[in-house]
């Protein structure tokens, strides 16, 4: 009896360890990554630097962590994402400890900036949802995603307010390391996603050139890369940023924190969600009402005085629309390119995101030290997400016709 075309190559259970590994890999990645705005005011004094130069590093790791992923997306659809899943989370380990001893601008350039981005590459959203998407079939695929998606806000809620922690206790020298540690037990996590990294296309026999060619002549596949563009924008420029904008209005460091905190916990209801909802609607239309949501929220934030209370709700409804993006842009690129090379296709369009990370992080950091105000990014954010939402609406979701061997 032949298989369906839709049905999974690996039993459930066996995709289930999948995605709570995944899941766990995603979690402790980036919540490390998360917290980093956090080492922004010490850092900064210790070595004695502006924040441009810090949002530099940041913007640094954002671009590497982008131009890395069509490439690190490669190698896993060649040779399984275990492999660079663990590579990644020994390469992250490292690239943390080396930023704690950094003692220069450059230094920190180089090692939270160059190796922590190019290690994130490696054991993040690319990789891992390349390796879910193999082993769940295409009905349920983006509510998988939105699951692994959700371990990254986990990850956001539990490790943020222990890193907040840890600075004040022990400084930053040892809050760093103490989070190499944590990442790399992803290298043993690892072992949960390996395997061959064949997929439900292996029949149609397209290589990567061919397949990346294919997506490049789409216009849905270039929409795609505008749109995610200003999702790594927005992200970027409030992750980064946020705590200080708090702290400089006299609300603390902690607040600051616990806004981070905030948007990790509703962004595990937001990316489930969203990730269900793609399963059940055109999930371009979801991802244009998701940019819109977000240019209101930020939009009323702005208009209200800010407050303990103000700070609060906005980060859980920005939360909530945190990574929704995720499942959803992902789940596109399977739908219409099929998995094969999901984790390529997919991570170039990251590379889209991670663009817009760098420009968000750094140019944040850069109008603030000109003017002494975020005023501009934050007006940046509001007109890039009405652009972003335009761009999705004619988007085409139907799964491409290509000719198959005989």
């Amino acid at each position: 009896m032949n298989r369906p075309a839709h049905t999974p190559l690996r039993p459930m259970k066996s995709a289930w360890i999948v995605i709570v590994c995944a899941a766990t890999i995603v979690t402790l990645a980036m919540g490390a990554r998360q917290s980093f705005g956090l080492f922004l005011p010490q850092m900064s004094m210790a070595l004695d630097i502006g924040r441009s130069s810090f949002g530099l590093a940041i913007a640094i790791q954002n671009l590497v962590f982008g131009l890395a992923q069509p490439f690190v997306g490669a190698l896993a659809d060649r040779h399984g994402a275990g492999r660079v899943a663990a590579g990644g989370a020994l390469l992250y380990a490292a690239g943390l400890t080396a930023a704690a001893y950094a003692g220069s601008a450059i230094g920190m350039h180089l090692s939270l900036g160059v190796l922590v981005g190019l290690a994130m590459a490696g054991c993040t959203f690319t990789v891992t949802l390349g390796a879910v998407g193999r082993v769940v079939p295409m009905h349920k695929r983006t509510m998988a995603f939105g699951i692994v998606t959700a371990g990254g806000s986990l990850g956001q809620f539990l490790v943020v307010p222990g890193a907040q922690m840890m600075l004040a206790d022990y400084g930053y020298h040892i809050s760093l390391i103490a989070l190499a540690g944590l990442v790399a037990i992803g290298a043993v996590l690892a072992i949960g996603i390996a395997g061959h990294p064949g997929g439900e296309q292996d029949h149609a026999e397209q290589s990567a050139g061919e397949a990346l060619r294919e997506a490049l002549g789409q216009r849905s596949y270039l929409l795609l890369n505008a749109g995610y563009f200003v999702c790594g924008f927005q992200l970027a420029f409030i992750g980064t940023h946020f705590p200080a904008y708090l702290n400089d209005h006299g609300l603390g460091t902690m607040i600051g924190a616990t806004a981070l905190a905030l948007i990790g916990l509703f962004n595990i209801f937001g990316s489930y969600a969203f990730g269900v909802s793609g399963d059940h609607f055109r999930k371009h239309h979801v991802l244009a009402g998701l940019y819109v949501a977000r240019a209101v929220a930020i939009l009323i934030f702005l208009a209200l005085p800010l407050s303990n209370a103000s700070a609060m709700v906005f980060a859980s409804v920005m939360g909530f629309l945190w990574l929704g993006t995720v499942p959803l842009t992902n789940g596109l690129v399977g739908q219409i390119f099929g998995v094969r090379h999901l984790s390529m296709l997919g991570g170039l369009v990251f590379m889209s995101h991670q663009i817009g990370s760098f420009f968000g992080a750094w140019l944040a950091g850069i109008a603030y030290d000109a003017s002494g105000s975020y005023n501009f990014a934050w007006g940046a954010s509001i007109v890039l997400s009405l652009f972003a939402a335009l761009v999705h609406l004619p988007i085409r979701d139907a799964p491409l016709m290509r000719a198959q061997p005989a």
